[in-house]
């Protein structure tokens, strides 16, 4: 299923605020590094995020089942990536997460894996079904990255006390 959204011109633009959205959270990322890491600054992104999965109330985002757990999988292992490459750091007695330079390489390699992978597939698959799994790959991604950073926070903080 077809519509205005598989238009080259709207496909453009939406690729125009995908490369917004990359940019801005990683300009968010570094800001975040200069305030202490707390356990609500770990876990309030997936929360923010999940309200994206109200997309697939919309038949146009619907995708079958392999699809989702081959996004899932892509997800988990970029993730790998992300959770070897997250450390924090103790600075007078607060805990600062260690800004990583994986996550701008990962954003922006997503973002041309999925131009790619449009520019490949053409008219077979829709903007939707793109849309639809790649927030699946990026949900699946953050959350898992962000269990792995709120074990690794409450360990190094059990330390500290």
């Amino acid at each position: 299923m077809f519509s205005i959204l598989d238009h080259p011109i709207v496909a453009g633009l939406i690729t125009v605020m995908a490369v917004i959205m990359a940019t801005g959270m990683i300009v968010v990322r570094m800001r975040a590094s200069k305030k202490p890491a707390s356990v609500k600054k770990i876990i309030l992104p997936p929360l923010f995020m999940s309200t994206g999965a109200l997309m697939f109330f919309v038949p146009y985002f619907q995708i079958e089942w392999i699809l989702v757990v081959e996004a899932v999988i892509v997800g988990l292992l970029f993730s790998i990536l992300l959770i070897y490459t997250s450390n924090f750091e103790i600075k007078e007695n607060d805990i600062y997460l260690k800004p990583s330079k994986a996550l701008g390489f990962i954003l922006i390699g997503l973002l041309l894996i999925r131009l790619t992978w449009k520019a490949i597939t053409g008219a077979d698959i829709s903007v939707g079904e793109t849309s639809a799994m790649f927030y699946i790959l990026a949900f699946a991604m953050l959350l898992t990255w962000r269990i792995a950073m709120l074990l690794k926070y409450l360990k190094l903080k059990e330390s500290l006390n």
